[in-house]
């Protein structure tokens, strides 16, 4: 990847973020090489902290840009929106079968880009979310792309100051390979996420008193976050 390829807002946001993830939160990446350098890439993973799609950012940006499927409300915001379009990501309404992003999506894989996606759709907050069947009609939709799977773990401890995090990045290859053209897009989705989730358990996000809160949530059968919160 040449650095010229890098969009410069990407790039800054990215150095910007290091001294907090890279230094303060000891980022260690594992399994690069399974991440082409050019050609289209879906690159599938755990979502556990708000703080993981900037940790994967700042740990691939020497090999490539990943242009991330990001929650349509961060558009919302001018200053914020002027930011994320110039970083390259596409905006997804959740919950709703977004089929306009998901072309948006396909049309970048076509030429060559690397996409970021989270299948559970939102942080997990400690408990096991249904992978959504986006990742798989993605996938389905260019069959050239190079499927790679990764797992974060640590990030959820950024916040937890004065505890210092140990960010962990590992990039691998589906076990039952990539796409198969005999399997659904709900049976891909759900296959690599079992297989990223048996390496990256659900983790708790926040600080002491709000970790603590989705583990009592979680203990007595409810869903970690209060609707409306």
């Amino acid at each position: 990847m040449k650095n010229s390829d890098v969009a410069p807002v990407y790039r800054s946001v990215m150095r910007i973020a290091s001294p907090v993830v890279k230094y303060w939160g000891r980022l260690e990446v594992v399994g690069e090489e399974h991440l082409p350098l050019d050609g289209p890439v879906l690159l599938i993973g755990n979502h556990d902290s708000y703080w993981d799609p900037v940790a994967f950012g700042t740990g691939l940006i020497g090999r490539r840009q990943v242009r991330a499927l990001a929650k349509s409300t961060l558009w919302k915001y001018r200053p914020v929106a002027w930011v994320v379009d110039r970083m390259g990501q596409i905006p997804i309404e959740r919950n709703k079968g977004d089929a306009g992003a998901l072309d948006s999506a396909i049309a970048e894989l076509k030429n060559g880009a690397c996409i970021g996606i989270f299948p559970e759709g939102t942080i997990s907050r400690g408990a096991p979310l249904r992978a959504r069947s986006g990742v798989g009609r993605l996938a389905q939709a260019v069959p050239e792309t190079k499927v790679v799977l990764a797992t974060i773990t640590g990030s959820v401890d950024i916040v937890r100051f004065p505890k210092r995090p140990s960010i962990r990045i590992e990039l691998f290859e589906p076990e039952q390979g990539q796409f198969k053209p005999d399997e659904s897009a709900t049976e891909f989705a759900t296959r690599v996420m079992d297989e990223i989730r048996r390496r990256a358990p659900y983790a708790l996000p926040g600080r002491k008193r709000t970790a603590e809160r989705y583990r009592s949530r979680i203990e007595a059968g409810l869903p970690p976050k209060e609707k409306g919160h």
